[in-house]
């Protein structure tokens, strides 16, 4: 079975497959299939991404249930 890559991993590989596509060196072929590829890393990330959103809210859901919504705190002082 294929280890399952972190977000990173995928953005990174995904990087590398707009460059490879940017670049113009692949033949048709190899460009559909690097773009197929890349749909899917970005389906994924995008799955990812929510997955981490639930999470979030869950743990800044109040006593009462309700959502609370704070403003993170400015790193740039």
């Amino acid at each position: 079975m294929a280890e399952k890559k972190t977000f990173e991993q995928s953005i990174s590989e995904l990087e590398e497959i707009v460059s490879q596509l940017e670049n113009g060196d692949v033949t048709l072929d190899e460009s559909l299939s690097l773009f197929e590829k890349g749909i899917k890393l970005s389906k994924g990330c995008q799955k990812m991404l929510d997955e981490a959103e639930k999470k979030v809210s869950v743990l800044m859901t109040d006593d009462n249930g309700e959502i609370t919504k704070e403003d993170f705190p400015d790193l740039e002082d």
